[in-house]
C-alpha cells in the first residue's frame, strides 16, 4: 500500500509524502532522543498528542528499532496506529516478534503486541487514537462524526496494534535512574548556587 492509497482525504493525501520525510528527520534527531531520555512529559502536548517510544527487533536483522508513535490507553492496553499503512517496518516487526518495549511518559514497559481485529474494539481504538493525536489526527478527519463504514475504512488502511503490558522495566525516573539523580543534583546544587550569589551581592552592598 503506497501513500496514494492510504485512507486520508484528498488534501491530506498530498501531504502524507512530505510529512513522512519531515517526520523521518524530526524523529531521528529530536523525538527519539527526547523520549529515550524520559522526556515524554515535555514533548507530549494537546496539539501533537501524547507520544511513546516503541522498541521492536528487526524481523531479519534482529537489531533494536525505536519508533515514536502517538498512542491511547483503552481497556488496559496501549493502542497505536500504523499511520503509513500495514507495510510500516515497526508494525511488521511487532507482529513478527510480539514482544516489544514501550517507553511511556514516566515509565518503561514490556508487552505483547497483537493486531486489533475485533470490529468493535478496532472502531473504538481508531476513534480514541484519532481524537488523542491533536493536529496529526486531523489529517484523517473528524472521526467523532464519521460513519462506522468510514471508521472501518480507516482501520483497514491504518491497522491498529494493541500492546498488553507484561512487565514494568527500570526507566530514567526510577529511584536509581539517571533522571532522578539529575533532579536530585539540581534541587541541591541550584539552591546552593543561588544562596552563594545572594550572599556575595549582600557583602558587596
Amino acid at each position: 500500500m503506497d501513500d496514494t492509497t492510504l485512507p486520508y482525504g484528498p488534501i491530506s493525501s498530498n501531504l502524507v509524502g512530505p510529512l513522512k520525510r519531515a517526520f523521518r528527520g524530526f524523529n531521528r534527531w529530536c523525538a527519539v532522543p527526547a523520549l529515550r531520555a524520559g522526556l515524554g512529559p515535555v514533548v507530549s502536548t494537546g496539539l501533537g498528542g501524547s507520544l511513546l517510544l516503541l522498541r521492536t527487533r528487526g524481523r531479519t536483522s534482529g537489531l533494536l528499532r525505536e519508533t515514536p508513535l502517538g498512542y491511547a490507553v483503552l481497556d488496559g492496553r496501549i493502542v497505536v496506529m500504523a499511520g503509513y499503512g500495514p507495510t510500516s517496518g515497526w508494525f511488521r516487526n511487532a507482529l513478527a516478534g510480539h514482544e516489544v518495549e514501550v517507553v511511556l511518559p514516566g515509565t518503561v514497559l514490556r508487552g505483547t503486541a497483537t493486531q486489533v481485529v475485533d470490529e468493535a474494539a478496532r472502531r473504538a481504538a481508531v476513534v480514541a487514537l484519532c481524537t488523542s493525536m491533536g493536529v496529526p489526527g486531523l489529517l484523517i478527519g473528524n472521526v467523532r462524526t464519521a460513519s462506522p463504514e468510514r471508521i472501518d475504512e480507516i482501520a483497514a488502511g491504518l491497522p491498529v496494534l494493541a500492546i498488553t503490558p507484561t512487565a514494568v522495566l527500570p526507566g530514567p525516573f526510577e529511584p536509581s535512574g539517571w533522571a532522578t539523580t539529575a533532579n536530585t543534583v539540581a534541587w541541591v546544587v541550584l539552591p546552593a548556587v543561588l544562596l552563594v550569589r545572594a550572599l556575595r551581592r549582600r557583602r558587596r552592598g
